[in-house]
């Protein structure tokens, strides 16, 4: 994903609605991001629109500020969240405000099963400042995912 990512950021494109319902995967286990409905081309990279799915949406859109292709990165972090622990890491059955609210105060519980590897990585994805969110360079550098996840291109 984060390889699908930073191609998609070399161009220009902002996905923001990175979910696991938008996620193909080819005959040959290739992962192909679909559903563009929601993305947008941004070469000045700056957007305000409030798009996307609940779970998945970051503390500047849910209060509202400008945003970045980092979205994509908040998203990623909450999709990893959800594949190891079976939930997105913010969802509020009590209804959408709690989840907003646990999302712009990034109310982030990581379960103890989860490996200490796994959860770095998952919090340097989900922070609030944007800006210190892990780049996709650092992300496929991690040593979760170098020992977890295969590099797409020696299958």
């Amino acid at each position: 994903m984060a390889h699908a990512l930073r191609y998609l950021h070399s161009k220009h494109v902002i996905h923001r609605d990175i979910k696991p319902e938008n996620i193909l995967m080819s005959q040959d286990g290739r992962l192909k991001i679909s559903d563009f409905g929601w993305s947008v081309h941004a070469p000045t990279s700056r957007r305000r629109t409030l798009c996307g799915t609940l779970d998945y949406l970051p503390p500047e859109m849910v209060e509202g500020k400008d945003h970045t292709n980092e979205v994509d990165l908040w998203s990623l972090g909450v999709l990893t969240y959800e594949f190891l622990v079976g939930i997105p890491p913010f969802e509020e059955l009590s209804g959408a405000e709690a989840t907003y609210k646990r999302i712009a105060t990034v109310d982030l519980r990581i379960p103890p099963n989860i490996s200490a590897e796994a959860a770095d990585l998952i919090q340097r994805l989900l922070q609030y400042n944007p800006t210190k969110r892990m780049k996709l360079e650092d992300v496929l550098e991690h040593p979760w995912i170098k020992m977890y996840v295969p590099d797409p291109y020696n299958i």
